[in-house]
């Protein structure tokens, strides 16, 4: 992962869930009230709380309830927990306003209540800005018909201004019967009679300007994600919102428009006894992301469900751009492993474990018949993804010396999250590309040459206490441990993505002195856990003497199991669809520029608002 991909994942500190549209349509109204105590100024306390219910909180749970069947009318999907939780943040933004203008009133002797209501009108033609944003971002709808949508909230409150404010009264139309309805200012506070047409003039003349604002604001961000990448800036908007606040499948859609297809390699490692598999190593050539169970992001989990045997499905030499674009696309690599199960050739021999260091990179290594499983570690120093082309050519060199076949793990054991200028992503022509190839080699050279014995297996899992937020998915720990002529070594697999710095060392140290001769620390590299966090790695929120304790414990758990069993493993190969080559690097760049361009302009926006509405307070 780059830095600009760092940023990017970033962005999950945003995830979400929406709440339920009618505990928001509640809330909303407890706000108004309690904001209606606090900017009223009437002499009863519960008529300044019902002001506040029936002046802001009503408008907010009519656009609530009225906006997403609108929406959904004009061609768009705004859901109605979505609708009532955007009717809330407008809500608060109007609260906003008028508890300035409250403050600002009781600061000053000039200023009567009726500023209250000013601020009340500014607010109303801010959030109808807000709401054309948003609606634009989540619906499909054109700018000229996502106005009607975002409207409702603005017209809401502006029609109970025109009503308890008597403004009918100044044009010379309807009856008796049509003041009675559309003029009540005898129930309406008395400042509000002050009120007049060129008010609600200056609000249509406001929303016309906020308009325009929204146009050229979303124009100018989405040009340069068109002319790069072929999509629009408003679908990746759309299907972000709809992915952190309800788990929408709409991202995925974006995702698809942004991929290329492409052919990678699944390997298998399977191990049987004669009453059936026992353990199953899974290993495709793509990375469990982008995040949450978005693309590949749950890609351990789904393995793990399709073995038959106790599954371990490590991390592979693969980055960002390798993350599927669907969860459709996990069926091929799991069809892919199936057909590679199938073509299994097993024997009962393996070689003792070898662990050779290069520089920074240390390969631990073990032959099953003519085939090999490898992992790589950089410990104790950090590292992120090993990049596509140099696990093939590590993978490559190890087979040089006779081995048959190689699956080769990133153990992405250690790192430390965000932090620094430098993420450890593993790149072609870098120095620790090359020491990872020439110590795969030399491992592939000696596992090929070594003797031969009788391979025995045991296993354990435990699914722990933890969870995604503590950095733990759903398969919790698992611990496989191989022996040859008395020789054991433990291959530890934790759901998580990467380990805290440090942890890893200890843990090694831990078993090797208690239980086996070599041991490593492998994680999944699960998405799953950057729902809640973008950097929520294996040690982060769990207590790290527990968790040796129980990886201690399912070590001896698995030297207890221990039994002969045959193993092997196959390749084959799966068409799938992924981010594609530097998808990932433009697709960061673009959003990372988009949030700080955006902000600027935002900001720049901002100051147009005030700007208007300061002239609103200024020309009534």
């Amino acid at each position: 992962m780059s830095n600009t991909q760092g940023d990017l994942a970033a962005l999950s500190r945003f995830i979400f869930q929406a709440p339920s549209w009618y505990a928001s349509a509640a809330f909303s109204l407890v706000i108004a009230a309690l904001a209606g105590v606090a900017v009223f100024d009437s002499r009863f306390l519960l008529e300044d709380a019902w002001r506040g219910v029936f002046f802001i909180g009503v408008p907010t749970v009519v656009a609530g309830l009225v906006t997403p069947w609108l929406d959904r009318l004009v061609g768009g999907r705004l859901t109605p927990n979505r609708s009532q939780l955007l009717a809330l943040v407008c809500e608060l933004v109007v609260i906003g306003l008028l508890l300035t203008a409250g403050v600002a009133t009781r600061l000053s002797a000039s200023l009567s209540q009726y500023f209250v209501f000013e601020g009340l009108v500014a607010g109303l033609a801010s959030i109808f800005a807000l709401r054309l944003l948003v609606i634009l971002s989540v619906s499909r709808a054109r700018l000229t018909v996502a106005i009607l949508p975002a409207s409702i909230q603005t017209v809401a409150g502006a029609v109970f201004l025109f009503v308890y404010s008597g403004t009918i009264t100044y044009f010379e139309v309807g009856g008796p019967i049509l003041r009675s309805y559309l003029s009540r200012p005898e129930q309406a506070p008395p400042e509000l009679s002050l009120i007049g047409p060129e008010l609600f003039t200056l609000l249509a003349i406001t929303c016309g300007l906020y308009v325009g604002a929204v146009y050229l604001f979303l124009l100018v961000i989405d040009r340069p994600w068109r002319r790069s990448l072929g999509v629009s800036v408003l679908d990746f908007i759309r299907g972000f919102i709809g992915h952190v606040t309800e788990g929408s499948r709409e991202l995925e859609s974006f995702f698809e428009q942004l991929g290329e297809d492409a052919v990678v390699p699944v390997t298998v490692l399977a191990f049987r006894t004669a009453a059936g598999e026992k353990a199953r190593f899974v290993l495709p050539m793509v990375h469990p992301g982008p995040m949450g169970k978005i693309g590949g992001g749950n890609l351990p989990e789904r393995v793990a469900a399709a073995a038959e045997g106790m599954a371990f499905a490590p991390h592979a030499t693969a980055g960002h751009d390798f993350n599927l674009v669907t969860q459709q696309e996990v069926q091929p690599v799991l069809d892919a492993a199936d057909r590679a199960h199938r073509s299994i050739e097993y024997s009962d021999q393996a070689s003792q474990s070898e662990r050779l260091s290069v520089g920074e990179a240390t390969v631990l290594g073990q032959a099953i018949g003519e085939t090999a499983l490898l992992s790589n570690t950089y410990a104790p120093g950090y590292a992120d993804d090993i990049e596509y082309g140099v696990g093939l050519s590590a993978a490559a060199e190890a087979r040089t010396s006779g081995l048959e076949r190689v699956m080769l793990a990133d153990a992405h054991n250690s790192n430390d999250g965000l932090a620094g200028s430098d993420l450890g992503h593993v790149v072609p022509g870098s120095r620790r590309a090359m020491q990872l190839i020439e110590a795969a080699g030399a491992v592939g050279s000696g596992l090929s040459a070594a003797d031969r014995d009788r391979l025995q297996l045991g296993v354990a899992w435990e699914e722990t206490d933890w969870g995604p937020a503590d950095g733990i998915g759903p398969l919790g720990i698992r611990v496989a441990v191989l022996e040859v002529d008395g020789q054991r070594t433990a291959w530890v697999l934790v759901d998580g993505n990467n380990v805290a710095p440090g942890l890893r060392d200890r843990i090694v140290e831990t078993l090797e002195a208690a239980a086996v001769t070599h041991a490593e620390l492998l994680t999944t590299d699960t998405h799953i856990v950057n729902s809640v966090s973008a950097v929520n790695q294996v040690g982060d929120g769990v207590d790290h003497d527990a968790l040796v304790a129980v990886i201690e414990r399912l070590t001896r758990r698995a030297t207890a199991d221990i039994e002969p069993v045959e193993g092997g493993m196959a390749t084959d190969r799966a068409e799938v669809r992924v981010f594609g080559n530097d998808r990932t690097e433009t697709l960061a760049s673009h959003a990372n520029a988009m949030l700080s361009m955006g902000g600027a302009l935002a900001g720049a926006f901002i100051m147009a608002i005030s700007s208007v509405s300061l002239l609103i307070f200024l020309l009534t």
